[in-house]
């Protein structure tokens, strides 16, 4: 077990111009041993920086600490050997693609107990009770770039438990992932923390299910200058405000039999490898709506949406306009089109935040439009100060926003949203939320979107289409 001690710790990202603005500001905390911890705040706050400085990552990796310092069993977090430092503590990105290193699920386990010098005798077993305890068994031998977003969070999970570090850190370990799996998988660290004595410390803007299972909350503010340990009273008040909300009760029409269909399939079929993820005998999404589309992990949610964007191969009929995608020239499908990936990171081409929005701007379908909004958003979004920030030091929030952001400045009659909401904290995501709104409306767009994240969407989304057991379907409800 491990205590951790943050003591009056100040972190800096130097920007190009040699500027050393702070990030977290003499902050100082206490994380005890053996207790399962929630660290909270909004988007940008800097709750993936502090817990990449505890595991060691920072500064050796990137920025720099200008005071402070942090311990771990009061040694300072630097001088522990890096080979020790693997067993006393191991952390999960928010983004799990960045920690893969192999191509399967199998390989990528076995590397980081390679890693850790796992005698060959104890690591099958190792790596065999890890897939077992997140229940991922199936996926043993699968390619990780096959696998849906919420099925490599649980990789990520499985690689961790491998480990069998003192400390696990988990940075937004559910993002991805649909809410029965995020209720398992909390079970498990639950389990994991009360048998094994773990000390867990996990990083999440959604406190949605955490109140059964937490010892401490603490909240970092939104400047990364003040970071509190709630009371018992305060904390149950905080949580209680993310309670599950019954989405079955929120009425959606269905479709209408005057709607305009701009994208429909015709005994469409999808797989992925040897496994069959869709048989639709036809499917309609309408001209100038919201749709939000979900099912569970892995159902095959982004391989559809991929398969509109001509990303991925089909069997029978999809059409765009009454023209079948698989014909039609990639420029020109690209320019009624587009994708926002789950991955933000994939979609950022340059450097800086304002070289990103500048390209959108000029190839946008509707310049003058954005020309006279865009300082506008970038304000209620809180991107107007970040402009000269390199985009991937930003926080995944703020990636996520500016992503987003800058995809709706292309102005596409279609767009097609994977996963848009992770990462987001409430008034973000109410921000976001009523921009694409207004986007949809004044631009006159057709928007599927695929999201785990169900609060508030009654208030942006037209029709809610279901994938379960290879079919799809539209419903009335949220749930």
């Amino acid at each position: 077990m491990a205590t951790i001690l943050v003591n009056h710790l100040s972190f800096s990202y130097p920007t190009e111009d040699g500027k050393k603005p702070l990030t977290l500001v003499d902050l100082s905390a206490n994380f005890p041993s053996g207790d399962f911890s929630l660290l909270t705040g909004p988007s940008g706050s800097g709750k993936s920086t502090l817990m990449k400085i505890i595991s060691g990552l920072y500064p050796k990796f990137g920025g720099i600490v200008t005071a402070g310092e942090v311990r771990l069993n009061d040694t300072k977090i630097q001088d522990i050997p890096e080979r020790d430092r693997g067993q006393l503590v191991a952390m999960m990105f928010q983004n799990p693609n960045q920690q893969f290193a192999m191509d399967t699920v199998e390989r990528e386990l076995i590397f980081a107990l390679e890693n850790q010098c796992v005698p060959p005798a104890e690591m099958m077993a190792r790596v065999d009770r890890a897939l077992e305890y997140v229940e991922i068994s199936q996926l043993r031998h699968r390619q990780l770039n096959s696998l849906s977003g919420g099925e490599k969070q649980k990789v990520a999970l499985a690689v961790i438990i491998a480990m069998q570090a003192d400390t696990i850190l988990l940075d937004e370990p559910f993002a991805s992932v649909d809410p029965v799996a995020r209720q398992l998988l909390l079970s498990k660290l639950s389990r994991l923390q009360r048998e094994e004595h773990k000390t867990i410390l996990i990083s999440d803007h959604d406190l949605e299910d955490y109140d059964q299972y937490i010892d401490h909350l603490f909240v970092l503010n939104r400047t990364g200058d003040s970071l509190v340990l709630l009371d018992q009273e305060a904390a149950n008040q905080k949580m209680a405000s993310f309670n599950r909300q019954d989405t079955s009760k929120q009425h959606l029409n269905l479709p209408l039999a005057t709607d305009q269909s701009t994208i429909q399939g015709n005994q469409l079929s999808l797989t992925a490898g040897t496994s069959t993820l869709l048989k639709q005998p036809d499917i309609s999404f309408f001209k100038h709506y919201i749709t939000l589309l979900t099912g569970a992990n892995g159902t095959g949610k982004s391989t559809l949406l991929m398969a509109i964007a001509k990303l991925h191969q089909y069997d029978g009929s999809l059409l765009l306009q009454q023209k079948e995608i698989a014909k039609i020239r990639n420029k020109q499908l690209f320019s009624q089109v587009a994708l926002v990936f789950q991955d933000a990171d994939q979609q950022f081409l340059n450097v800086t935040v304002a070289e990103e929005l500048a390209l959108s701007l000029k190839n946008s379908q509707a310049q003058n439009y954005f020309k006279d909004r865009l300082a506008d958003f970038l304000k209620q979004l809180h991107l107007d100060q970040l402009q000269d920030h390199v985009v991937y030091t930003l926080s995944g929030g703020q990636k996520k926003k500016l992503q987003i952001l800058e995809m709706l400045m292309m102005a596409t009659p279609v767009l097609l949203f994977d996963e848009p909401f992770t990462g987001l904290d409430f008034n973000s995501l109410q921000t976001i939320m009523a921009i694409m709104k207004q986007v949809a409306h004044d631009c006159h767009q057709t928007m599927i979107i695929v999201s785990h994240q169900l609060f508030g969407l009654d208030a942006l989304i037209d029709y809610h289409v279901t994938l379960e057991n290879k079919q799809l379907q539209y419903v009335e409800g949220l749930a």
